[in-house]
């Protein structure tokens, strides 16, 4: 692609040479920096320029009657067009790499590295913008070791763009702080509801739609044997052993993230008995909802059960593969997901 250029100008060349001088294939010229200033810098396209501009001349000895000066007038006019071009694309170029470099930091605030072993628990994570240019958006996770147990969280901001992530930043950050100093799951929601509201009224969404989120909190005692769940509002995390597959359903569904003021803070912390080897998958409303062609959605509970015994590793990778060839590469939405393996400590 990026010899294309020249190509181009070597055919124009020789259709030129080899053809009547009234087909007057020489004028096509221009088109051969035209197209460099896509891809080339401008130095290269002004020389490339420059290089028609002697063709065309050479070409006019060979054929006097080709009206030179006009193509002449035209290489010269497109050549200059085309250095301009090349400059702007490579600031602009520059300028998307700077952004990208600030989203990539951003990722690494809401989106830390997570460890791949707490003790007897293995944990992997899965990440997928919906958007190819995007590297984050309003979906997070996050996890902590405290002296409660293992802690998890997943979620999802209603809403797109900078203000979503801002929102999804405030409530990992309030997560980070709260899981330590917190013994009650309930206090940790609290705490992260407090803080989403806070970051709502300093930052209030555009239009009349309130910005709010999705949460899922998820402690593992020291010791193990049993899962706390607390569900504000978020997609059940599934169960895996031994080919049984348990939709960890809540009883009494918990208030979304700022929204507890408007509907009551009654939340309730669920318990589920588990075994070592269990596999447990978190995972945002954006795999469930992936769709296919015929807009049927992705069976997430299915494609799990049908699972070899495999490490969350390898899990989340067929996930990957699995979930963009159902959906021919066309996420609707952000996409994350947790695993995590129980094991002996």
């Amino acid at each position: 692609m990026r010899l294309s250029p020249v190509i181009l100008t070597v055919v124009i060349a020789g259709l030129a040479y080899s053809t009547p001088p009234d087909m007057a294939f020489s004028r096509l010229l221009p088109a051969a920096p035209a197209l460099a200033a896509a891809m080339w810098p401008v130095l290269p396209t002004v020389l490339l320029g420059t290089v028609c501009l002697l063709l065309m001349i050479g070409l006019s000895l060979v054929f006097p009657d080709l009206g030179t000066w006009w193509t002449v007038a035209g290489i010269v006019a497109v050549t200059v067009a085309a250095a301009y071009g090349s400059h702007a694309r490579l600031q602009r170029e520059r300028t998307l790499l700077q952004v990208r470099l600030v989203a990539d930091a951003a990722q690494q605030v809401v989106l830390s590295p997570l460890p791949h072993r707490i003790g007897g628990i293995e944990i992997e994570s899965l990440y997928l913008a919906a958007a190819a240019e995007a590297r984050i958006g309003g979906d997070f996770y996050e996890v902590v070791d405290t002296p409660y147990g293992v802690r998890l969280l997943i979620g999802d901001v209603r809403g797109k763009g900078l203000p979503a992530v801002g929102a999804a930043a405030a409530i990992v950050n309030a997560f980070r702080e709260a899981a330590y100093g917190e013994s009650d799951l309930v206090d940790v929601a609290r705490r992260l509801d407090a803080s989403s509201t806070r970051y709502n009224a300093a930052f209030p969404p555009e239009g009349p739609t309130e910005r709010f989120a999705t949460a899922l909190l998820v402690q593992i005692p020291p010791g193990g044997g049993r899962i706390d769940i607390l569900n504000c509002g978020h997609p059940p995390p599934l169960l895996l052993n031994g080919g049984i597959l348990r939709v960890l359903e809540t009883r009494t569904p918990s208030p979304l993230l700022s929204l507890a003021e408007l509907i009551g803070d009654h939340y309730s912390v669920d318990t589920f008995a588990c075994a070592p080897n269990d596999l447990l998958l978190l995972y945002t409303d954006g795999i469930a909802e992936a769709r296919a062609r015929d807009g049927e959605f992705f069976p997430l509970a299915a494609w799990l059960r049908r699972q070899p015994p495999i490490q969350p590793r390898e899990l989340l990778t067929a996930l990957h593969r699995d979930l963009l060839r159902y959906s021919r590469g066309r996420l609707d939405d952000d996409v994350a997901a947790l695993a995590v393996r129980l094991r002996e400590p």
